[in-house]
């Protein structure tokens, strides 16, 4: 699928379940790694991720962006567009959108731990994501020193 084919999809979603035309820009950035999408306030284009259609299938991509519109037109028409207000959520369970998208493989790969420290006392091991100073902190079940094991990929 191209960015065309998401253009017309999008435009004939928009009418289909808000009975609103979508005017604006809709395409796959492929910087996105974490989310499924993204609109933009300033502009009103929308940032799709590609992993949503390639990992997953047209339905997973429907939801995601079902889900960016809902901000799109709860924005152009004046409400409260966020996450937590109600208007949005009862706006996303009437036309099916997704709440959560899914977790793609590069969103996984980032989640992981990459140092993993093991305490000179009593031997537990802590993964971090981000290297510490081993002679600034201790061991918050014994107090012992920390010893840096290896860098995992």
């Amino acid at each position: 699928m191209d960015n065309q084919e998401l253009q017309s999809l999008t435009e004939q979603w928009s009418l289909e379940y808000f009975r609103r035309p979508f005017l604006h820009r809709i395409f796959f950035n492929n910087r996105l790694k974490t989310t499924g999408g993204r609109y933009h306030l300033a502009d009103h284009h929308i940032d799709i991720n590609p992993l949503m259609y390639t990992e997953f299938d047209q339905e997973n991509l429907k939801g995601v962006v079902l889900h960016e519109l809902c901000h799109y037109h709860l924005h152009l028409t004046g409400r409260d567009y966020h996450h937590r207000s109600r208007a949005f959520r009862e706006l996303l369970v009437a036309v099916g959108g997704s709440r959560y998208a899914p977790v793609t493989s590069k969103a996984r790969s980032r989640r992981q731990a990459r140092w993993l420290y093991q305490c000179q006392g009593c031997g537990a091991l802590v993964a971090r994501q981000r290297r510490f100073n081993t002679v600034r902190y201790v061991c918050r079940r014994c107090g012992g020193r920390f010893k840096l094991i290896n860098l995992k990929k």
